[in-house]
């Protein structure tokens, strides 16, 4: 349903975002600090899924406002292919499978991290204007 092209797009429209490379891979940052970012599975990650099968398309990794916040994105959005590893465990973010994303969906979690670092007069002008 996503894909990389469309989070460039997405986060072309938030305010300052910048896109970086950290451990080589493609990260978009607001006030130098990461929000979104891609995230492959590293071998230890697969090792850890066992006999499960792991997602095999692109994955977004997306930052959230607290640990608290990561719990209610999760039983929330499940079904819209968001999820996390015992890599993630006490991190506040959330990965996304994007083959199972809506653009909507996909949108509002990238706004939603976009606002975790965002300067407030630049949040507030941004929530002033949807």
């Amino acid at each position: 349903m996503a894909s990389f092209e469309d989070v460039e797009r997405l986060v072309a429209a938030l305010t300052e975002t910048e896109e970086t490379t950290r451990h080589g891979h493609r990260t978009w940052a607001i006030a130098g600090k990461g929000y979104a970012w891609e995230r492959p599975f590293s071998k230890a990650d697969l090792r850890r899924f066992g006999d499960e099968t792991p997602p095999d398309g692109p994955i977004l990794a997306i930052r959230v406002e607290d640990l608290a916040e990561k719990e209610a994105v999760l039983a929330a959005r499940a079904a819209d292919g968001f999820f996390t590893i015992p890599h993630f465990d006490n991190y506040a973010a959330v990965l996304i499978e994007l083959d199972k994303v809506s653009e909507p969906v996909l949108r509002e979690a990238l706004v939603d991290g976009w606002l975790v670092f965002a300067p407030p007069q630049l949040a507030k002008a941004h929530l002033d204007g949807e």
